[in-house]
């Protein structure tokens, strides 16, 4: 949310193992909760911004899985780590309540968001941007001006299981916008960390966070309900703010052939 602008994707640039065990650890020892500050200006939000383009607008599982994609890798950047430019602003945030605030760009406004600090990610043909994180008062003019409305796209989530990997199961019994479970599932990719070891979450980083979003049967997000209970999977619980009740649990992370 720093006018600064970098346009650098993860593409390419470096994956140091110390700054992902130490991204890693951070995102481990993140608890939750805590009260807003007074002024909700002071308030520390992750910006993202979904890529939807009138004339060709992306698969709803794309866009969801590039969505959650960008908020792993911006959390597990070497640039958060240590002394980087990112790391200051990622502690802040994890060191009060986690806020996500998704957008919808196309075009002009697309690319203009590029310029911003941040990380995008691609899956089939969709594109997703996270932002560093930061005051809601400080969000860059030209992430603050696109819409947060209208992020609905085409497209049914699968319910089939993969057969390895980091899994987003959204719960069947929740009605949300796009916009809405893309923060959601952004959410569960970074709490996702806590059910990898740290030699796992560097060679999850070097492949770029794949990961699969899927939408879970009603018997199964019983049995993931159980699992989160006894520490096997874990559960987003949404504060309510927008949509959907507070407490209500809107995504669960899991780890299947490990």
């Amino acid at each position: 949310m720093s006018d600064t602008t970098d346009s650098d994707d993860v593409t390419g640039l470096p994956v140091t193992p110390d700054a992902v065990v130490a991204n890693h650890r951070r995102l481990v020892g993140y608890v939750g909760g805590g009260g807003d500050p007074e002024d909700p200006a002071d308030v520390l939000a992750m910006a993202m911004v979904l890529r939807i383009e009138k004339s060709d607008p992306p698969d709803r599982t794309d866009l969801l899985t590039a969505a959650a994609r960008a908020v792993a890798l911006l959390c597990l950047d070497d640039r958060a780590a240590g002394d980087g430019p990112w790391a200051k602003a990622m502690d802040d945030w994890c060191n009060a309540r986690i806020r996500k605030i998704a957008r919808r760009a196309r075009g002009a406004q697309w690319a203009a968001a590029q310029e911003v600090w941040g990380v995008t990610a691609t899956e089939g043909g969709a594109e997703a941007r996270a932002f560093v994180p930061g005051r809601v008062g400080d969000l860059d003019r030209r992430v603050k001006k696109l819409q947060i409305g209208g992020t609905e796209v085409d497209g049914e989530l699968p319910m089939e299981k993969p057969d390895h990997g980091v899994v987003l199961w959204t719960n069947p019994g929740l009605d949300m916008t796009v916009g809405k479970l893309a923060a959601q599932v952004g959410h569960a990719s970074m709490l996702a960390a806590k059910l990898l070891t740290a030699e796992e979450t560097i060679r999850w980083r070097l492949d770029e966070c794949p990961l699969a979003v899927r939408e879970a049967a009603p018997e199964q997000w019983r049995d993931l309900l159980d699992a989160d209970a006894a520490g096997s999977a874990i559960a987003v619980r949404d504060a309510g703010f927008t949509e959907i009740a507070p407490g209500s649990v809107t995504v669960i992370a899991e780890v299947v052939g490990n």
